[in-house]
């Protein structure tokens, strides 16, 4: 519609200049009608091998825990409640517009210090960051910490692995909503709904001790905030921030930045932009994924130290174009992802 339109052409000239995009031609197919298949391994283990051959000594001392990640989650915790209670009472106007401004970046900077915690890099100690990744998980609506690490540790050791890697869409979703503006815009409006259903749909997560505690932290609070406030008012206002954080919303983009496939050939991108600061420095994906064992706050300083293996790779110059440009551009769709054949040699459709 033209008023989608018109949504998608604020965000995009908002946003779209905040970081420049490097010389580097797209060399796109046409049209995508199916997936990037490649034989080849991820290249963020041999990237990684070779960074740490030439840097390795000043690398070795970022490879450790962020505390300051314990009182921004704490901080983060406390606004969203308090403002999930105050707003309790108001007319559903102005209740949605603060669930989207407030509670969707709010909730959106919680999903990414959840992402830092399941890395264990917020305590020294696993069972610390088990129960901190917990805590965080409060305002979110629905316990999910526990079976998020076993997915995403899966992402990291087997990254475009199909029928294993379920950060990957499959090709249901492919064929239902690759092609043209409503398919796609359709995708990102409710892509937070595939990320929660598409694991369970490809693959099964395990019940774990931590699984259990996170369930019983998350219905123990949903039940005593209830009784608190004498409403569910709260709990609705949590469950919709979640949904608005990874719906259209301009820190959302990162989900399609960091593995759609916008340049061929290339399957994980950087984004340096401020928006960073709102995201637990997220967008150095690139270097996330070659050290993953260095927390948010160091992973500018593994670019800086190693700028010659970053510095020439496609990056993403904006999350919010990066929504517009998957939409509107012919040659990007719900395809336009690397995947390689599963670790035994065939290949699962």
């Amino acid at each position: 519609s033209k008023a989608t339109v018109s949504v998608l052409n604020w965000f995009h000239h908002t946003y779209r200049n905040m970081t420049p995009a490097p010389p580097v031609a797209k060399n796109l197919p046409k049209e995508r009608t199916a997936f990037h298949w490649v034989p080849e391994d991820e290249p963020h283990a041999k990237r990684k091998q070779q960074i740490m051959n030439k840097y390795g000594d000043q690398l070795r001392p970022l490879m450790r825990p962020e505390p300051l990640t314990i009182p921004i989650v704490g901080a983060l915790v406390a606004l969203q409640l308090a403002v999930g209670i105050a707003t309790k009472d108001w007319g559903w106007a102005p209740w949605l517009i603060t669930a989207y401004v407030v509670g969707g970046t709010v909730n959106h900077a919680l999903f990414l210090a959840i992402h830092e915690i399941v890395h264990f890099l917020a305590c020294e100690n696993a069972w610390a960051n088990k129960i901190l990744a917990c805590v965080a998980n409060i305002p979110i609506g629905f316990p999910y910490t526990s079976t998020f690490h076993q997915y995403h540790m899966v992402h990291h050791r087997a990254q475009g692995h199909d029928g294993v890697d379920v950060d990957l869409p499959t090709e249901f979703e492919a064929k239902l909503m690759n092609n043209g503006v409503v398919g796609k815009f359709f995708f990102c409006f409710f892509q937070i709904l595939f990320y929660a259903l598409r694991p369970m749909a490809v693959t099964s997560p395990k019940v774990s001790s931590w699984t259990i505690v996170n369930w019983l932290i998350q219905g123990s609070f949903v039940m005593a905030l209830t009784d608190y406030t004498g409403s569910f008012t709260p709990q609705l206002y949590f469950l919709i921030s979640t949904f608005f954080a990874g719906c259209l919303h301009p820190v959302s983009g990162h989900f399609l930045s960091e593995h759609f496939e916008t340049h061929y050939g290339y399957e994980t991108y950087s984004y340096y932009g401020p928006l960073n600061w709102l995201a637990f420095n997220v967008g150095y994906h690139n270097e996330h994924h070659d050290f993953p064992n260095v927390p948010w706050s160091r992973l500018p300083q593994v670019k800086k130290i190693a700028p010659e293996f970053y510095d020439n790779l496609p990056q993403c110059p904006s999350w919010p174009g990066m929504i517009f440009d998957f939409i509107t551009n012919p040659e990007m769709g719900v395809y336009s992802r690397v995947k390689r054949f599963p670790q035994d040699g065939r290949k699962v459709q």
